[in-house]
Formats: C-alpha cells, sequence, structure tokens
C-alpha cells in the first residue's frame, strides 16, 4: 500500500514527541517543576503527551512543530497540573437572589463566627472535657444551654443535619410503633429526603390520616390505638397547600397527645428564632411558638433560616432529649468540632436580636429593604455601562427574590436585578463564561438577559462582576 504525504507528515510529527524523562529534564532545568509534587507531575507530563499523540493521529490539520518545543510542552505540562492540584470546592458569586442556595453552600457565616471557627479548628479546645470538673464532658454542653436559653427548651442536642436529627428522634421515640402524620405533611425535599422513606429507616411504621388538603382532629383521635407511639406533625417549609384546606394546628395536636399519653414531636424544617412578619416578611412558625405550644421534641436546620453551619437542632423535654442522647446513633449522627464552634458563635448573636439581623448574613439578606438593593443595582449598572467596548446593555427589572433551601415557598422578596446582554455574544456565552470566572459567578437566564441580583452579593463582588465583563469583551466573542 503506498504512504501518502499526509501519512508520512504524521509519522514525521509522531517521531518528534518527546519521553517523558525528556520533559523533566527540560522542566528541571528551568526550575519549573519545582512546586508540583512528582505524584502529579508524571501523570500530567504523560497527558500531555498523550494528547499531542491523538491530535497528530485524529486531527485533519495536525499540530505544528512550535507544539514540540520544550518551553511549550513544559507551559502545557504546568497548566495540566495547575488543573489537577486546583481546589474543586470553590468561592463562587451567588448573583441569582436565592438567599439560602442549597446548591450554592447554603447560608453564610457571619465574620464573628468565622474568627471562632478559625480558633477552634486550629487549636485544641476542651471539645469533650469538663474544665471546671477536669474530666471527660460532653460535646453538646457547648451548644445546649444557650439553645434552652434563646428557645425556652428545658434541654437540647445537635446533630449533624435535620435528616439525622428526624431519623434520631423517630428510632428513639417510636420504633416498632405506628406514628401518626396527615397525609399532607409527607414532605419531600432535595436529595431524596422523603419522610415517609426516613420514617422506614427509622423503623417506626407510618400511619397516614386525613386528605392531601384536609385533616381535622377526628381523623387523629380515630387513627390512635394500641399500636401508637407517636404524634407527628411536619411543618410543609418548602410548599403550601392552598385554597379549600384545613389542618390540625400544633397546640390542638398536643392536646390530642396528652388525652392519649403520646408525645408529640414536630419536625421544622427551616426552623427560626426571628418572627419575620416584624420585618415586613410572611409569618413562619418560630421555634419558641412551637415549644410554647407544648410540644415534647422539635426539629429543625441549622443552616437555613437560622443562618449558622449545617446541624440538625432537637429540642424538647429533658427526659426525651436524654432518651435521644442515649441512642447508639447518636455516635455516627453527632457533629464535629467545626460545626459546634460555628453554631454557637452564630447562636451568641441571637441574644441581641437586631444583631443577628444585621450581623448574620442569610437574615439581613433575607431583610435588606429594596431601597439599598436599588442602590446597589443602579451602582452595578454604571459600572457595567462603562465597561470599554461599548456592547453591553445593562436593564434594571424588577424581578422577585427567593428565600430558597426549602424555606417561605410562597414568599417573593422584591428586588431591582439588572438583566445584561452584549452584542456578537448569545446569553447563553454570557452564562458560560460567568460560570468559568474566577470566581465563578452564578446567575440565571431569563428573557434572554443574563440577569444579575445584587440581593445576594456581597460588597466586593460588585468589583468581581465589572472585571468579569471586562474580561469577556476584552476576549472576544467567543461562543457567539
Amino acid at each position: 500500500m503506498k504512504v501518502t504525504s499526509m501519512d508520512e507528515n504524521r509519522q514525521a510529527l509522531l517521531k518528534l514527541l518527546p519521553g517523558v524523562d525528556r520533559i523533566l529534564e527540560c522542566g528541571a532545568d528551568q526550575g519549573r517543576f519545582e512546586q508540583i509534587p512528582k505524584s502529579v507531575l508524571i501523570p500530567s507530563i504523560r497527558a500531555a503527551i498523550d494528547a499531542l499523540r491523538e491530535r497528530i493521529i485524529e486531527s485533519d490539520a495536525p499540530p505544528d512543530s512550535s507544539c514540540f518545543s520544550p518551553n511549550a510542552l513544559v507551559a502545557e505540562v504546568k497548566k495540566r497540573a495547575a488543573r489537577t492540584m486546583a481546589l474543586k470546592l470553590r468561592r463562587t458569586v451567588n448573583a441569582t437572589g436565592v438567599v439560602v442556595h442549597t446548591n450554592l453552600g447554603r447560608s453564610l457565616l457571619s465574620p464573628e463566627v468565622m474568627e471562632n471557627l478559625t480558633t477552634i479548628s486550629s487549636r485544641y479546645s476542651n471539645l469533650e472535657f469538663d474544665l471546671k470538673a477536669g474530666r471527660r464532658g460532653s460535646r453538646y454542653s457547648a451548644v445546649e444551654g444557650i439553645l434552652c436559653e434563646l428557645s425556652g427548651a428545658p434541654a437540647a442536642m445537635v446533630v449533624n443535619n435535620n435528616a439525622a436529627a428526624t431519623l434520631l428522634c423517630l428510632d428513639t421515640l417510636a420504633t416498632g410503633q405506628e406514628v401518626i402524620v396527615s397525609r399532607g405533611e409527607l414532605v419531600e425535599i432535595g436529595g431524596s429526603y422523603r419522610i415517609p422513606d426516613v420514617m422506614a429507616k427509622s423503623g417506626a411504621i407510618l400511619k397516614e390520616v386525613g386528605t392531601t388538603n384536609r385533616t381535622h382532629t377526628r381523623d387523629y383521635e380515630n387513627a390512635i390505638g394500641e399500636r401508637t407511639g407517636l404524634l407527628l406533625k411536619v411543618h410543609t417549609s418548602n410548599y403550601s397547600i392552598v385554597g379549600f384546606t384545613a389542618a390540625v394546628s400544633l397546640p390542638d395536636l398536643v392536646s390530642i397527645g396528652r388525652r392519649h399519653g403520646l408525645p408529640v414531636m414536630e419536625d421544622l424544617g427551616s426552623g427560626t428564632l426571628v418572627d419575620f412578619s416584624k420585618y415586613g416578611l410572611i409569618k413562619e412558625p418560630t421555634v419558641q411558638e412551637s415549644l410554647a405550644a407544648g410540644v415534647d421534641v422539635v426539629t429543625f436546620s441549622g443552616d437555613k433560616l437560622l443562618g449558622g453551619p449545617q446541624a440538625g437542632i432537637i429540642l424538647g423535654g429533658k427526659r426525651h432529649i436524654d432518651r435521644i442522647k442515649a441512642n447508639s446513633l447518636t455516635r455516627a449522627l453527632r457533629i464535629d468540632k467545626m460545626t459546634l464552634a460555628a453554631l454557637e458563635a452564630t447562636l451568641q448573636l441571637y441574644r441581641d436580636e437586631p444583631q443577628a439581623v444585621h450581623q448574620i448574613p442569610t437574615l439581613r439578606m433575607l431583610t435588606l429593604p429594596l431601597t439599598a438593593i436599588q442602590g446597589r443595582a443602579a451602582e452595578l449598572k454604571s459600572r457595567l455601562e462603562r465597561v470599554p467596548g461599548g456592547r453591553l446593555k445593562v436593564e434594571l427589572l424588577d424581578i422577585s427574590s427567593k428565600a430558597g433551601g426549602g424555606s417561605l415557598p410562597m414568599l417573593d422578596l422584591p428586588s431591582r436585578c439588572l438583566g445584561v446582554s452584549a452584542d456578537g455574544m448569545s446569553v447563553n456565552a454570557v452564562e458560560r463564561w460567568m460560570r468559568k470566572n474566577n470566581p465563578p459567578i452564578i446567575g440565571r437566564i431569563e428573557n434572554d438577559r443574563f440577569i444579575v441580583d445584587p440581593r445576594t452579593l456581597q460588597e466586593e463582588e460588585l468589583d468581581i462582576i465589572e472585571k468579569a465583563f471586562a474580561d469577556m469583551l476584552a476576549v472576544g466573542t467567543h461562543g457567539r
């Protein structure tokens, strides 16, 4: 078979491919591989050689000889090594307007909380040491006292998230027994968390009462039998049933439980210690109100409306909490010292509610006045309109923000957003550029515009967004 000139050219290029040792020598001579561990360097060299070989064999236009120079190969190896060593968990800019964004890390921690977190995580601490008695102590003591103080609960403990709290409580209080729940409260949230599935894992037996939209006290009364172990109320924090509806209030459910000698538990989901109606938002049941109603156990999340780290908080009567603490599952579900440090520092801020609303980022963003958002939007619009090139079109749009995190589903937070488009680029290309920026800027697309909601932007992030758009226009119209 006759070999074509193209085949001969490819064969010639393949012979130019250096070996791993040759690239190692080139990089070592220039001192350019000194900061790269060998465990990363060797695979990066091999990957660079393999990629070049593939281009020679597969591409219609094989690479030119400049790709084979020592400098070019060393530079390519360094880029590949940098990508391998880059941290996968990265800071992002949340321009979506979703305050408790589940995919972007939920609640932000305040500087005061971060200071305590840094101290405790970088030094030894009295995590499980009783300084007063000079012997082993309980890790829950760091937060139990303040949780009881803020909520009015007789006792408290914490685990790693609210799903774990629900599982642990059901396993302790009702394993092998029936737990009565309204059909309208069989909640499912993201990540395949479903009340019926958690109940099955706990060993409790689900007994549904009522209908999806209407449940009455008689439904609970008629369902109670010899096998009943617990009455459970689940707050529908991520959806709302409206129209022809009826539900049994927590005080009424507690009364039923008292009459029949049954404990009553409430899963608040996104529990809050602040009455948001005082700040012009939709009324959300508070933890204090649940406990005042006489509920035996209440659980809620630490990283949603509370504005702290991921945690599952369990409050209630001492008899029940002591049983829950003694459950062998607590070892598997317990929180670590960093979470405890962040949670305790967050709770400390709640001793002064105005301070908490100002200093806890989640509360501050939820209650941010529209006038403040309008001012931030106007400033960012002015900045973007000054970006060189004159290709950006920036509009101010009245679009609502969201609480997020499965919280306050009926709440629309009025906001003033920016709708940005660029001549010569599709809105999808703009979104991709922003997502690949360092740090990535996460927005959304509506009506062929890239939407930036200032509600969830932090002060220094206006500079980041301005630079990202300037860099985008400077590079050109890639991805049109």
